[in-house]
């Protein structure tokens, strides 16, 4: 979770859904377990039922689950990380390359010539979750982008974006969002229903 004495700030551009922190910080709804960008459509929950977090993988980390309405893997690039160690913007490229697909957070802490240990511990304080739980997050978010905006079959999307089998990119999704990728691309299609980009 961020500082108290960013809560306030915080708390006045949720209420004004100020698009300034889109991308900012999130917002965890402790009364529905789900996480929200600042600028979120629905409903403003009770002050007392918030917290807020630096980054998407901080807020699942903490237990919550992607709105699916404002759509946190959509939220404007602003990185949280701006300002910290060469080594955190290191592991997120090499994250962002697939760095993690395979779980092997030692094989990334040599690659970035620290322990694992400092790994997870530099993560944490910078980005407030863990080296697996950002790839985590990542991997989640892209493929939600890859079932919203494309028509690929679910098997390329789990491939493409770093999950090792169908199961596992089920399991995942059923998990965070409580929906299979399939209903999540059926609820879209009724939502948007010309929303499909073809990718060749």
């Amino acid at each position: 979770m961020l500082r108290t004495s960013d809560s306030a700030i915080f708390e006045q551009a949720r209420l004004s859904r100020d698009a300034r922190f889109d991308g900012r910080f999130f917002v965890g709804v402790k009364t529905t377990g789900i996480y929200c960008r600042p600028v979120c459509p629905a409903n403003s929950p009770k002050s007392e039922n918030v917290s807020f977090y630096p980054t998407a993988a901080a807020a699942g980390e903490a237990g919550f689950r992607p709105c699916l309405r404002c759509r946190p893997e959509c939220a404007p690039g602003t990185p949280a990380w701006e300002g910290t160690s060469t080594t955190v913007r290191r592991g997120l490229r090499l994250i962002a390359d697939g760095a993690l697909d395979d779980g092997d957070i030692e094989r990334l802490a040599d690659r970035l010539g620290v322990t694992s240990r400092h790994l997870r511990r530099l993560f944490t304080k910078h980005l407030g979750a863990s080296p697996l739980a950002v790839a985590h997050t990542q991997r989640l978010h892209f493929a939600k982008r890859l079932i919203d905006q494309t028509t690929l079959p679910m098997v390329d999307i789990a491939v493409a974006s770093g999950f090792g089998s169908t199961r596992r990119f089920n399991d995942a999704f059923r998990n965070t969002y409580g929906r299979t990728p399939r209903e999540l691309r059926k609820r879209r299609a009724v939502i948007e229903p010309s929303a499909g980009l073809t990718v060749q």
